[in-house]
């Protein structure tokens, strides 16, 4: 049976971030294994422009939330014995053996050399291939602006002619490996990514508002990317390219509150959801546990780009598993050790506490991402209600 709680206290949460002007509209939604027991909204979709009330059923950009989608079809292809994690990501993906370290500067002229060991499989679910993403990355965001090369956020093939940060193995470095591995998706599937995500995750879960490319209809109902204005938010419109070069594994899903709380359900149930399992319990349990070894995560990330997002600032004991960044500790009045979680640039958030047994996440679509007194302190804020009320 569903659990029931009073959602006052959580409801306040987002009605009063909306209101101190810390997200231009919040939608939020928790679960347990059973179902949904909270669901809220506040604000509208686009600021100075719709009236619409935003809710669970609104369209957002949930970017790296994408991720743990993506994970999850390479998950299912290493079940099936398709998808060997252990091979070099070359013998899926030929492209990948012209990727060089990224080794300093000559002047202005970035001096690259061969990687010392060939890249896994492994070590693109992992973020410990090297590759990273120009916002926390202050040699890459040079990089792009002596080549040219683009990141991958306007969808074009040159943005995975991005060097290695570091020699693979050697370091954890959020970036754009998972953009890497949908293309080890598309070569072992023999199909592109949004056909592979659609037959193996979203169809299968009856999460039929997730996708790459929304219809008209679902366009009526998506939040436009907000920015810091004149005394408040202003829209900056839509960011994400709708005909790109290639499906991002990395950022390209649209989805909706209510559709994405099912596939976290389903990582709650050990894989399984409505009598149909999109992943063995073993594996999960695999996704829930360091998949990085003795490579550190980063108690801190210094922003390269604060128009984009702010530092993150997530203190000692945290890991990698496969797709999630795990707590090995519990969080006071929070999440329980062994949740698994990650976010999306446009300030979105979920995590999944099987010890607790709940699942939850929170949604904005606005930039920075996770500034300290605004979407960061309401994804606190929002947490900490939600455990209260347990």
């Amino acid at each position: 049976m569903t659990r029931s709680i009073n959602g006052d206290a959580i409801d306040a949460v987002l009605a009063a971030a909306v209101e101190r002007g810390a997200v231009p509209h919040v939608a939020a939604i928790v679960a347990d294994a059973d179902g949904v027991f909270y669901e809220g909204g506040a604000g509208v979709r686009i600021q100075g422009e719709s009236e619409d009330p935003v809710t669970t059923w609104t369209q957002f950009r949930i970017m790296s939330m994408t991720k743990m989608v993506a994970t999850t079809c390479a998950l299912q292809q290493k079940e099936r014995g398709e998808l060997d994690f252990a091979a070099p990501i070359e013998e899926y993906v030929p492209e990948w053996a012209d990727v060089q370290v990224l080794d300093g500067w000559d002047g202005d002229t970035p001096r690259l050399r061969a990687p010392a060991t060939k890249a896994t499989v492994h070590q693109l679910v992992t973020h410990t291939t090297g590759l990273g993403y120009w916002f926390w990355n202050e040699d890459l965001v040079r990089f792009e602006a002596a080549t040219g090369t683009p990141n991958v956020v306007p969808g074009s093939m040159d943005a995975f002619k991005a060097p290695l940060t570091t020699d693979p193995g050697t370091a954890f470095v959020y970036g754009i490996n998972t953009d890497w591995l949908g293309r080890v998706v598309e070569a072992v599937a023999g199909a592109t990514l949004d056909v592979v995500v659609k037959e193996h995750v979203t169809e299968p879960l009856g999460m039929h508002d997730t996708m790459f490319r929304l219809d008209a209809g679902r366009t009526e109902k998506l939040v436009t990317v907000h920015v810091p204005g004149d005394g408040g938010w202003t829209s900056a419109g839509e960011i994400l390219n709708q005909e790109p070069d290639w499906w991002a594994g990395g950022h390209g899903l649209y989805s909706t509150p209510r559709d994405y709380i099912r596939f976290e359900r389903a990582l709650l149930r050990g894989g399984e959801l409505d009598g149909t399992r999109i992943l063995h319990q073993e594996t999960v349990d695999d996704a829930f546990r360091s998949q990085i070894g003795d490579i550190p995560f980063p108690e801190e990330i210094p922003t390269a780009d604060p128009a984009t997002t702010d530092t993150l600032h997530v203190g000692p004991g945290w890991t990698w598993g496969y797709g999630l960044m795990i707590n090995t500790q519990d969080v006071p009045g929070r999440r329980r050790a062994g949740s698994g979680a990650w976010a999306g640039l446009f300030n979105t958030h979920f995590w999944v506490d099987r010890t607790t047994g709940i699942c939850a996440s929170i949604y904005t679509n606005s930039l920075p991402f996770i500034t300290e007194n605004d979407a960061w302190r309401t994804y606190g804020e929002f947490e900490e209600a939600v455990y209260a009320a347990l």
